[in-house]
């Protein structure tokens, strides 16, 4: 017959290592470029590959959050300009000056 194992004390569980900032750009462009709906993709891969790299970490951040956002609000958000959330706001102004997107007039 075998002893039961003594159960350890719970510890809190340990964080994750940081992800290196090359792998990070990668993730994201590829979330980018691979959205699901053509039209996402077009906007938002190209202002990927030519601005992530530049961008500070906390837009970084922002930018991240956006991307888990639906596409179709995503979309109407940037092309119309209206009833972004807050949260959005400075991240899709950026998106639509990369393209020349007359946002919230």
């Amino acid at each position: 017959m075998t002893e039961p194992v003594a159960a350890s004390p719970a510890e809190p569980p340990a964080e994750p290592p940081a992800e290196p900032h090359d792998i990070r750009l990668r993730r994201l462009r590829m979330r980018s470029w691979r959205r699901g709906m053509r039209e996402m993709d077009l906007l938002l891969g190209p202002y990927s590959d030519a601005e992530l790299a530049a961008l500070p970490a906390g837009v970084l951040d922002e930018y991240e959050r956006m991307l888990s956002e639906n596409d179709q609000d995503l979309y109407l958000w940037l092309t119309k300009g209206a009833g972004a959330p807050e949260a959005h706001v400075p991240v899709l102004r950026r998106i639509a000056a990369f393209h020349r997107i007359a946002w919230g007039a």
